[in-house]
């Protein structure tokens, strides 16, 4: 085998959440070029549809399927369409995420809460359905969350979504050990990345400037950048790499989108 076909997905099936547009979509799309097929779970039909049909156009295989990632019974049924269309789960990658900046002081507890579980409990359901499925119709497989380098580096204003992405981190590491050796578990650390969730702050060019300003490699990333990473963590190519948090962020070592202090 060439070191190339070590990136190859031939025969294997990976689902991914939130795949309706942005990073998800591009794993999608990364992951179908490379030979799987792949089921695509969003909770708006157009967007899931339109990247399924897209990668149907390439001649790979596409399963789409509405989903609301914080309804476990969405999640099993997920799950079952994945392997009663394709028999078999080899990949899954929990995308769905995100939480807006804020003030501490006026997150309320509950939105602090529904951060948490919007962005690591979905990503722990997930991975506790889908787990066993994977060894029993695969043998085992790969699980990747996508993380974020807010919980690497804290920062005011990210208390709600820098926690939840920090316990998504540890997670990782966390089912990394339970499930080996037989389900590799990683996940990518994020950095500020051109999607539709980032259009609200660099529509102000001032803001954009100040964020590239702050990041090392002096842009901002595309989703292609991800996908890239998300397809080595995933492959064969990967197989010796379990509970790793990889940085795809510009070199971040802090936070680029700087937030008033509380008492500042």
């Amino acid at each position: 085998m060439g070191i190339l076909d070590m990136f190859r997905l031939d025969g294997k099936v990976a689902l991914v959440t939130g795949a309706g547009r942005g990073i998800g979509a591009a794993c999608a799309r990364a992951f179908a070029e490379a030979g799987a097929s792949v089921v695509i779970g969003a909770r708006t039909q157009a967007q899931i549809d339109a990247v399924a049909d897209g990668i149907r156009a390439t001649g790979a295989r596409a399963l789409a399927l509405p989903t609301d990632v914080m309804r476990e019974d969405q999640l099993e049924a997920l799950v079952k369409a994945a392997l009663d269309t394709f028999g078999r789960l080899d990949i899954v990658v929990n995308n769905a995420g995100g939480s807006p900046p804020g003030p501490a002081l006026k997150t309320s507890t509950t939105d602090f809460v529904n951060a948490f579980r919007f962005n690591v409990g979905t990503a722990f359901a997930l991975s506790r359905i889908a787990a066993p499925r994977m060894v029993e119709t695969a043998g085992g497989g790969a699980i990747l969350n996508i993380s974020s380098v807010a919980g690497n580096h804290p920062a005011p204003g990210f208390a709600a979504y820098g926690t939840a992405k920090g316990a998504l981190s540890l997670l990782t590491r966390e089912l990394a050990q339970e499930f080996a050796p037989k389900i590799r578990v990683n996940a990518i650390a994020v950095g500020s990345t051109r999607t539709e969730a980032l259009e609200f702050v660099v529509r102000n060019p001032e803001i954009e400037r100040r964020m590239i300003e702050l990041t090392p490699m002096a842009r901002l990333g595309e989703v292609e950048d991800i996908a890239a990473c998300a397809l080595y963590l995933v492959s064969p190519a990967a197989s010796y790499v379990t509970g790793d948090i990889v940085g795809v962020n510009g070199g971040l070592t802090t936070l680029n989108l700087p937030m008033p202090r509380a008492f500042g």
